[in-house]
């Protein structure tokens, strides 16, 4: 998974990816201190993970991984190639979705691009600039499809597709706020819209209010309202916070974490948003030689699950032997849970779920 943390110049958006992926990203007070997008991977939390390693002792432990790419600050006129539009496009156009970190705090000793604070403004700024991109590219979709139309009359599905969408972004919004069909969805493989892409809405706020009500703060209410709109998703998150948080470890994080009021990092939270979001869970494998999870979207079969670990898994599938997490830690043991009747086998058709432990036989 390939998340873009976008925003206006100086919200703090490389600070956070600093925090969360300790990549050492330049964070500076002036606009445009990204430029090339910096890249990072960030475990993803699961203390499932930690069960089973003290369980099985392995000789490795994998967590899944989120890559993040920190994009370099917008400014209004980036469709047209203004500032730094044209390399943030492009690199907005690789991810699978948007973190859009948007500044929801008052600090008159850190400038904002655009004189003050003003969420609606600042993702209106970002939102159009991605809808004009698309609406240049289904300008030039439909001006294709119809001289394919004089030939093959299937492509009247694409241009009414394309007039659907573009009659919602020519009024403001997004592409990604219509539903549909399971037709349209497959024609929109070949068309990479920006505003179809979820995004997650990221309040940076001050250090002082980590603990606070969020909707006690009005630049984030505001935010909220929008990402209601869209259904897209939202956090509160501190990125100075995050910052502090990213140097500590066990129980030291433990009690920074407590102190604040907080029961999990902004990272943690990030995280479950972002699999929320995008429809993902996690499978487990778990032994001697290594303990890891693995990152599917919902609704995956149990070959195709197989297929994440290796080709072969799932070219030579024969069955799966599933048992649920829970199960696995009340029983103790794989061969206890065996004794029990707990561990499954289960075919082609099986549909993964969430904290499934799994062993696939295969045969190639």
């Amino acid at each position: 998974m390939k998340l873009g943390i976008v925003g206006l110049p100086n919200v703090g958006k490389s600070t956070l990816f600093n925090a969360i992926t300790n990549a050492g990203a330049e964070a500076a007070n002036y606009p445009f201190c990204t430029i090339d997008p910096n890249v990072g991977i960030a475990l993803v939390p699961d203390s499932r993970l930690d069960v089973l390693a003290e369980m099985y002792s392995p000789k490795k432990y994998t967590p899944a991984v989120i890559e993040f790419v920190d994009i370099a600050g917008l400014v209004k006129g980036a469709s047209q190639g203004e500032g730094l539009g044209n390399k943030f496009l492009s690199h907005i156009r690789e991810v699978d979705a948007i973190v859009h970190v948007v500044r929801c705090f008052e600090n008159s000793d850190i400038v904002h691009v655009n004189g003050k604070v003003d969420p609606a403004s600042d993702v209106e700024t970002i939102n159009l600039e991605l809808i004009y991109s698309d609406i240049e590219i289904l300008e030039r979709r439909r001006d294709r499809a119809t001289k394919i139309l004089k030939g093959d009359k299937s492509a009247q599905k694409e241009i009414d597709l394309i007039d659907k969408i573009s009659e919602v972004l020519n009024a403001g919004k997004s592409a990604r706020i219509l539903e549909y069909t399971e037709d349209e969805l497959e024609m929109l493989k070949e068309i990479p819209l920006l505003s179809r892409k979820p995004i997650i809405y990221a309040a940076n706020i001050d250090e002082d209010a980590v603990a606070d009500d969020p909707m006690n703060n009005p630049h984030y209410v505001a935010l909220k309202k929008i990402a209601d709109e869209e259904g897209s998703g939202i956090i509160q998150i501190c990125a100075g916070i995050e910052a502090e948080i990213a140097q500590l470890e066990g129980d030291d994080k433990a009690m920074f974490l407590e102190d604040l009021g907080l029961e999990c990092s902004g990272l943690d939270r990030l995280v479950k948003e972002c699999y929320s979001l995008l429809g993902l869970i996690s499978f487990l494998t778990a032994g001697p030689e290594e303990v890891r999870a693995w990152t599917i979207t919902k609704g995956t079969k149990a070959p195709q699950a197989a297929g994440k670990i290796h080709t072969d898994f799932e070219r030579g599938f024969i069955r799966a032997e599933v048992i649920a997490f829970n199960d696995l830690v009340e029983c103790g043991s794989t061969a206890a849970a065996r004794d029990k009747g707990l561990m499954r086998s289960e075919g082609k058709e099986y549909v993964m779920v969430d904290g499934d432990v799994v062993l696939f036989r295969f045969n190639v």
